[in-house]
Formats: structure tokens, C-alpha cells, sequence
């Protein structure tokens, strides 16, 4: 809980404690809702990465992570999705509610199956995007949306996306060591700086858990297997692994790149060959050099290479 007020309070409020650990409880992570219509009906079902309920006096707030390794270009759109899942799910637990107390609703309340005092809980969802390269996909619903003229524009009703880049981390400020630690290494390891990490971490024991989270956002294999079989002592250990681990997986995609390339010239020199055998089969069929050259579209080099050609 204090991580995740911690990673809250720090990307949407400035740093300010909005958010209190002791106020956070888990929620169910599933969201699902029934979408029915005249002729229409159809059961959906999503579930969120992380899920919070902080507690507001007798109310409360719903806060959801989502993480996201690779850039979606319907983020916006699928977190509009998942939090309007949530507020159909209350909406339809009320009406079921009322439906089960007996209570008699108006004309205009039977519509919808809500009481006209009924209140929603406000859902906040915060993206987390860990990925090789810097997000480039849309940022809220405008985003996604064609060129549209200025006036449609500014009645058009947006749904902005809260986003986190871990890439881009460095301006916010976060109180919780844990948080910080793993937001500044996971950066620092993206942009390649070992040497910083090294330097400020060396002395620094870090718990396994946190080098597990590390290598996730990472995508190393190296500092996962060291996190989760809690084989670390110290950073310099995990960097060392990990610039092993990142020679090696140069290594191989030099070689892969290289047996990409060989075969792309074996492909490029197969066919260069196989035109001049034409041209030499051309001309020992009796065609001249000026009809080859017409119906083969060759130059005069290639047509000496053939007739060179034992």
C-alpha cells in the first residue's frame, strides 16, 4: 500500500499525500457488466492489473494500474473501456440492490434502476509503460480521433490518459525508497548508464523483490532469476550479470542481423547469376546482342559477363 500511494501521489498530484496507505484496501480486479439493449445483449469481462479502494469518509475512490510493456494505440480507449466496466458493474449492483429491498422506484428511476440520489465511485487509472522505446501512442481520445474542425473539436467530449514512462521518470519525486529505487535503476539500466548505478547503489543492499520488479520492467531474464531465487548480495553483482547478460544478447542479435544479411546477398548474387545464364543460353540460342538486351532487359556488361562465361 505505501508503494502504490507512493506511485499515485507522485505522478498525479505533485507529491502531495493524497492518497494514504492506511486508507488503501484491495479490490476485486475483475471488472465485468452486462450490455443490453432493445435487440442487444452482451456480457463483458476485463480484468485490471492492479486494483486499490481508498476509503473517503464513508465513501470511497477506486484507483487501477494498468501495465503495459509495448505501446498500445488504443490505450486511451481500452482504459475508457475498463473504467466504464467499473461504473456499469456499480450501476447494475445498485439496481439489483433495490430490486431485492422491494423498493418501489419512479417512472424516470425504473429507466435506469437507479434511485435519483444514487452516486457513483470516482475510478482512476494510472498506465505504467515500461517499453525499449519512448511512448508515441495517443494520449487521450483526440488523439486517436481524425482531423477535425476546430469548433467539433472543442465540444468533442476527450478522455485523457494518465501516463507513467519509466524512461521519463526522473522529474517526478517519490518518498518511498522502494519506488524510487526501481524507478531511477530500471531508467538508469534502459539509457545503458550502469556505471551511475553503480556508483550510487554499490554499498546498497536491495531485497530481492524489488531486483524481480527490475527485471521486468527491464525485460532481464538475468536480474528476474536473481530476484526470484534470491540470489543477490549487492547492485554491482546484479549490473555485472546484466551487462553479461546484455553482451551476450548482442551477441546473438549481431549474429542473427549478420545471417540476415548473408542470406539477403545469397538471395541478391543467386539472382544476379541466374539473369547472366539466361543471357549466355539467349545468345547460344542465336538471338544478337541488341535482342537479348530488348527482351532481357540487360546492359551490354552483363552481356559480356555471359559470353565470358566458361
Amino acid at each position: 500500500n505505501q508503494r502504490f500511494a507512493d506511485l499515485f501521489n507522485a505522478v498525479l498530484f505533485q507529491g502531495q499525500e493524497v492518497l494514504k496507505p492506511d486508507s488503501l484496501e484491495e479490490q476485486d480486479t475483475e471488472v465485468s457488466g452486462i450490455i443490453e439493449m432493445k435487440d442487444y445483449k452482451e456480457t463483458l469481462s476485463r480484468t485490471r492489473d492492479v486494483v486499490k479502494k481508498m476509503a473517503d469518509g464513508v465513501e470511497f475512490v477506486i484507483f487501477a494500474a494498468e501495465n503495459q510493456q509495448h505501446i498500445h494505440y488504443a490505450m486511451p480507449l481500452r482504459n475508457m473501456l475498463y473504467d466504464s466496466m467499473g461504473y456499469l458493474k456499480e450501476c447494475q449492483e445498485l439496481a439489483r440492490k433495490h430490486r431485492a429491498a422491494g423498493e418501489k422506484l419512479s417512472g424516470d428511476e425504473f429507466l435506469s434502476g437507479l434511485k435519483k440520489e444514487d452516486r457513483l465511485h470516482p475510478i482512476i487509472s494510472l498506465t505504467i509503460y515500461y517499453g525499449e522505446t519512448g511512448w508515441d501512442g495517443p494520449c487521450c481520445l483526440k488523439d486517436m480521433i481524425f482531423d477535425i474542425p476546430p469548433q467539433i473539436r472543442a465540444v468533442f467530449p476527450d478522455y485523457p490518459m494518465h501516463l507513467l514512462e519509466v524512461r521519463d521518470s526522473g522529474k517526478y519525486f517519490f518518498r518511498n525508497p522502494d519506488v524510487q529505487t526501481v524507478f531511477e535503476i530500471s531508467r538508469e539500466a534502459m539509457a545503458g548508464h550502469f556505471d551511475v548505478i553503480q556508483e550510487k547503489y554499490r554499498d546498497i543492499p536491495i531485497r530481492s523483490e524489488l531486483l524481480t520488479v527490475i527485471g521486468t520492467m527491464i525485460s532481464s531474464r538475468e536480474l528476474r532469476a536473481m530476484g526470484e531465487n534470491k540470489d543477490v548480495d549487492n547492485m554491482c553483482t546484479a549490473i555485472e550479470r546484466l551487462k553479461q547478460e546484455n553482451l551476450e544478447k548482442g551477441k546473438i542479435e549481431g549474429m542473427e542481423k549478420g545471417r540476415i544479411e548473408g542470406m539477403e546477398k545469397g538471395r541478391i548474387e543467386g539472382m544476379e547469376k541466374g539473369k547472366i545464364l539466361l543471357v549466355k543460353n539467349m545468345l547460344l540460342n542465336g538471338l544478337s546482342a541488341d535482342e537479348v538486351k530488348k527482351y532481357a532487359q540487360v546492359t551490354d556488361r552483363e552481356i559480356q559477363k555471359a559470353r565470358e562465361l566458361s
